[in-house]
C-alpha cells in the first residue's frame, strides 16, 4: 500500500511539474496585462524562484569522481584493455535495441575521443546537460531508442553553428535539400537547421523513417550519414548481404567508420568516471533557461536595451536568428531566454517592441574597430603580392579592424614580410 502511495504521490508530481511548464507562460503574460496589480511583479519573481528550486540539478546526468559502474575502476584507454572494452559495451547492448558491439574500429574512436579529443568530449558533455532533456522529449515522442542522442554529438560535437564541409549544419547536420523535406526553413534570416527543437524533431522523424526502410539500426545510422540509396547500393554491390559490418567495404569512407563512432560515443559517455573524463566549467543548466513564443519584427537590440542582456549573448541561445533579428513574417518563432531576463522581457515587452534601436553604418563600424572580445590572436606573414583585402577576406574580418588592432597610419602601405597581429574568432 506504501508503495502505490508513493507511485501515486510521484505521478502526481510529474503532472503538477508538467501543468507548470505549459501554464506558466500564458499565467505570466496575464500578470504583465493588469495595470492596477502592483505587486505583480514580486509574484513573478516569486514563481520563477519556486521553479528554479524545483528544477535545481534535474539536467545532471554524469556521474561523479569516485563513482564507477563495476570493479575494474579507472582504466587506462589502451588496447591492453580490449576484454573490458567488450564486457561494458556488452553491457550496453543488452539495454538498447541498437546493435552495440565492440571490435578495433569501435577502439579507434574510442581512443579518439576519449584521448586524442579528450577537451572536446568534455565540452560535449557539459552542454548536454541543456541539449539531452530536449533530445530525450522528442526521442519519446517518436518512441526512439535513447541512446540515439549521442548521435547528435558524432554529428556536431552538440554545436548548433556547426557546418560541415559539404554544407550540413545545425546539431543534426541536416543539408538544404533535407531540410526541405521535412519543412525546416532555411532563409537569409532564419536557418532552422540551428533550432534544437525543429532540427531535433526533424531528425527524429527521419531516423524513424530510416529504420522502417531497413528495420536495422546500424544501416538506419549508415543511411542517416550518407543517404538511404548509398546503403540500397552497397547492399547490391555485396550481392545482398545485410549486416553493417559486411557492407562496411562498399560504403563510403564516411560511413564505414559511422557506426563506429556513435558506438564510441555512446561507450564513453556511460563509462567517463572510469576514464576519469568529466564536463568542462561550460556547463549549461537546461532548467536556467525558458521559451518564449513571439512574432517579429524584434531585432536583438532592442531585447538588450531595456532588460540589458546583451545581444551577442542573446545570439548564441538562439542561433536560428542569422541575422541577431526576428523577420517580420507573420510566423510564430521560440525566442530562448535565462529565466531572470524572460520576467524582465514579459514586463517590459511594449518597451522593448517600440524601442527603435540605432543602425551601424559605415562610419560607425570604422569608430568601433579593434574589439578583440571572443577572439584570439594570430600573427601574419604578409607574402609578396599579398592586400590587405585578401587579408582581410581570409580571417573574415574587416580592413578597419586591422589598422586598429596594429596602430597603423591612414597612408599606411602594405609591404613583403610585414607582420600583422590577426584576431579571430575562437570557435
Amino acid at each position: 500500500m506504501k508503495i502505490q502511495v508513493l507511485i501515486f504521490g510521484i505521478f502526481i508530481g510529474l503532472l503538477s511539474i508538467s501543468f507548470i511548464e505549459k501554464e506558466q507562460e500564458d499565467f505570466l503574460l496575464s500578470l504583465t496585462k493588469t495595470d492596477n496589480n502592483k505587486n505583480f511583479v514580486t509574484a513573478l519573481e516569486k514563481i520563477n524562484f519556486d521553479i528554479s528550486n524545483l528544477y535545481q540539478n534535474k539536467s545532471i546526468w554524469w556521474r561523479d569522481t569516485i563513482s564507477v559502474s563495476d570493479n575494474s575502476g579507472f582504466t587506462e584507454i589502451s588496447e591492453n584493455n580490449d576484454i573490458i572494452f567488450k564486457k561494458r559495451i556488452k553491457k550496453l547492448d543488452r539495454k538498447t535495441p541498437i546493435k552495440l558491439e565492440y571490435n578495433e574500429f569501435v577502439f579507434n574512436y574510442i581512443e579518439a575521443y576519449g584521448v586524442l579529443n579528450k577537451e572536446k568530449l568534455e565540452n560535449i558533455m557539459a552542454v548536454s546537460s541543456y541539449y539531452f532533456p530536449i533530445f530525450e522529449e522528442y526521442l519519446a515522442k517518436y518512441n526512439l531508442p535513447i541512446e540515439l542522442k549521442y548521435l547528435a554529438a558524432v554529428e556536431s560535437a552538440l554545436d548548433p553553428n556547426a557546418i560541415s564541409v559539404s554544407g550540413a549544419v545545425g546539431l543534426w547536420q541536416f543539408m538544404k535539400h533535407t531540410s526541405d523535406i521535412f519543412g525546416i526553413e532555411v532563409s537569409s534570416y532564419i536557418d532552422e537547421r540551428r533550432d534544437v527543437y525543429k532540427s531535433t524533431d526533424a531528425a527524429c522523424a527521419y531516423l524513424e523513417y530510416l529504420y522502417r526502410t531497413f528495420n536495422d539500426w546500424q544501416l538506419a545510422l549508415a543511411a542517416y550519414n550518407g543517404g538511404p540509396g548509398m546503403v540500397v547500393k552497397a547492399i547490391a554491390r555485396s550481392g545482398g548481404k545485410t549486416d553493417y559490418w559486411e557492407l562496411r567495404p562498399y560504403m563510403t569512407d564516411q560511413m564505414q567508420n559511422y557506426v563506429s563512432a556513435f558506438i564510441a560515443m555512446t561507450y564513453l559517455m556511460n563509462y567517463h568516471a572510469e576514464h576519469n573524463i568529466f564536463p568542462n566549467e561550460n556547463y549549461i543548466d537546461f532548467y536556467a533557461y525558458d521559451t518564449l513564443h513571439i512574432t517579429g519584427p524584434l531585432d536583438f537590440k532592442q531585447i538588450e536595451y531595456v532588460t540589458g542582456l546583451s545581444a551577442d549573448s542573446i545570439r548564441l541561445m538562439n542561433p536560428v536568428f542569422i541575422k541577431n533579428k526576428i523577420p517580420d513574417n507573420n510566423k510564430i518563432y521560440t525566442l530562448v531566454l535565462p529565466r531572470d531576463y524572460m520576467l524582465k522581457f514579459l514586463i517590459n515587452q511594449n518597451k522593448i517592441y517600440f524601442y527603435k534601436p540605432h543602425i551601424d553604418n559605415y562610419f560607425d563600424l570604422k569608430e568601433k574597430a579593434g574589439d578583440t572580445l571572443g577572439r584570439g590572436i594570430y600573427y601574419h606573414k604578409v607574402i609578396r603580392g599579398e592586400t590587405l583585402h585578401q587579408i582581410a577576406i581570409r580571417y573574415n574580418v574587416t580592413i578597419n579592424n586591422i589598422f586598429a588592432w596594429n596602430k597603423l597610419p591612414d597612408n599606411y602601405i602594405l609591404r613583403f614580410d610585414d607582420i600583422l597581429k590577426i584576431w579571430i574568432e575562437e570557435k
